[in-house]
């Protein structure tokens, strides 16, 4: 059951656009920190997603979340400066207008029975506002931005994923930058959001040699900032768990035992309806099942 990268799906997303081709070398499959959280969270989810590749209805923070991460990201475009709030809000419309223009189904959000568009952009300001609180850009200059990364384990397992935002200080130290625009959550969230983390830090260290200096996550919900030092035990017990989390995914698409699993998750699934833990049907799995590898996502959380 391996796949080589190289080979392309039908619909090829900026993660396969942005990757580098592994030449002469089986890989397992790929894994993004999305992917193997879905996994860890609900086998079924992970098979709606991934295997099924089942659409899902776009939610109004998640819209949210891609607006400002873009504003965000436009903004250390600009001299340092002109990164004020005030910039950031003139930002704000025109990066709207644009996500539109590519995806004009968007506007079919903000209906009569969904939330407003103009209390919802407003919504977008406030975060953009608070994330002033916590940062002033103006003494920033990041390396990296919207950053793709991907390294080759030794197991031939492909991890790779999308980084917010990629740190280097003056003497080589790096620190890995997340932008959450919900609110700081809950220890068992909060472990989540970690793993995500050292996922990251994971790859860096394999691709560069380097333990990043600091794990950030920034959440704009509420104005907290969370920050953690991996070290080198930390990156090699995430190693083995993305492994073991891979040989469990290979064990379900061999069996066919894509079981749900029940948690207050469960109510922001866009697929319950389809779940068994609540009176649904899965639909049949389709007629050939590709490698669980063969990932599309564009890993950008």
């Amino acid at each position: 059951m391996s796949t080589t990268h190289a080979e392309a799906d039908t619909d090829v997303s900026p993660a396969e656009v942005r990757s580098t081709p592994v030449d002469g070398v089986d890989v397992l499959g790929a894994l993004s920190p999305s992917r193997a959280s879905d996994f860890m969270t609900c086998p079924l989810l992970y098979r709606f997603r991934t295997i099924d590749k089942l659409p899902e209805e776009p939610s109004a923070d998640a819209l949210r979340g891609t607006l400002v991460h873009k504003v965000l990201e436009d903004l250390f475009d600009l001299p340092a400066p002109s990164r004020t709030p005030d910039r950031a809000r003139d930002l704000l419309t025109p990066t709207w207008d644009a996500l539109l223009e590519a995806e004009p189904g968007l506007a079919e959000l903000f209906t009569a029975e969904g939330p407003d568009l103009v209390e919802w952009l407003a919504s977008c300001r406030t975060v953009l506002d608070r994330y002033f609180t916590l940062e002033d850009p103006r003494r920033l200059e990041p390396a990296e931005r919207e950053l793709y990364v991907e390294a080759l384990l030794g197991s031939k397992l492909l991890l790779r994923g999308f980084i917010d935002r990629l740190d280097v200080a003056t003497d080589g130290a790096i620190r890995v930058v997340d932008y959450k625009t919900g609110r700081s959550v809950p220890e068992w969230f909060e472990a989540k959001a970690l793993f995500q983390m050292k996922f990251y830090a994971l790859v860096i260290w394999r691709t560069r040699g380097v333990v990043p200096a600091m794990l950030q996550l920034v959440y704009l919900g509420n104005g907290e900032m969370l920050r953690y030092v991996p070290d080198e035990s930390d990156l090699l017990a995430t190693e083995r768990k993305v492994e073991a989390i891979w040989q469990a995914i290979v064990r379900a698409q061999e069996t066919g035992d894509w079981r749900p699993h029940r948690s207050r998750l469960c109510d922001w699934c866009s697929f319950r309806s389809l779940c068994p833990e609540w009176g649904g049907t899965p639909p049949a799995l389709p007629a050939r099942v590709g490698d669980p590898g063969e990932l599309t996502d564009d890993d950008v959380d």
